[in-house]
């Protein structure tokens, strides 16, 4: 199980949010590209970054420091937040993404996850953030009807290279992530499912890896409080 240190992107710094109130962000860090080389430092071996400006304005926000921080690092990241068209999609590979993530635009407009999976395989994810297993969209201030599962199913087949899935309600909250729903996700499609939100502690590692079919876990907050110790969660992992 692959361990996704996470660097949330606002007005240039990085933060952490609380159950996704832009107005509960925690600022812990001014300088996202040394973050992102500490992280590498410690041993990590993916990136998860997320715009969250973007997420809400539509379109990219903090290019500037994403770029910073695929200028510091060697090891492959994945960005979320704001993609919403193929230019913009193209756009950030061609920097040096590894991963785009697309999330609003998955319910908005299928298609164009499935055109982007075919365009660039392996190279596109799925964010499905979820309250009560309905999922929300443009940066969670919009509430669907649509269920987590029902969403994931749809690209089933597309060539998607992930799904990250996020309890909205455990998100930044420290309270442990929703482990059941994560994992009856993953059980219910055949694309690797990273788990987000409220991972904070050894032990919530452990439980998702118990699973024995969860991909991933994206940790933030737990990471920037100490709750987590980066070197000694990637030894457990190996």
């Amino acid at each position: 199980m692959i361990l996704y240190p996470a660097i949330d992107l606002k007005d240039g710094n990085c933060v952490r949010l609380l159950r996704g109130e832009m107005e509960a962000a925690t600022v812990f860090g001014t300088d996202p590209a040394a973050q992102a080389r500490a992280f590498q430092d410690a041993g990590a071996e993916w990136l998860h970054l997320v715009d969250l400006n973007g997420a809400f304005a539509g379109h990219p926000v903090n290019g500037a420091a994403v770029e910073a921080i695929l200028s510091a690092i060697d090891i492959p990241a994945q960005l979320g937040g704001g993609i919403r068209d193929m230019a913009t999609i193209e756009g950030w590979l061609d920097k040096g993404l590894t991963r785009v993530i697309l999330g609003t635009v998955a319910v908005e407009n299928p298609d164009l996850v499935r055109q982007a999976a075919a365009a660039f395989p392996g190279r596109i994810a799925v964010g499905i953030d979820a309250r009560a297993g309905r999922v929300a969209t443009r940066g969670w201030a919009t509430e669907t009807e649509v269920m987590a599962t029902d969403l994931a199913r749809q690209f089933q087949d597309a060539g998607v290279a992930a799904i990250i899935y996020t309890d909205i309600d455990r998100d930044g909250a420290m309270q442990g992530p929703n482990i059941a729903a994560t994992e009856a996700l993953a059980r219910a499609v055949g694309i690797p499912v990273i788990a987000s939100g409220g991972v904070s502690s050894l032990d919530d590692l452990r439980a998702l890896k118990d699973t024995q079919v969860i991909a991933g876990a994206i940790s933030g907050r737990a990471l920037y409080d100490g709750a987590i110790d980066l070197s000694q969660a990637l030894a457990m992992l190996k």
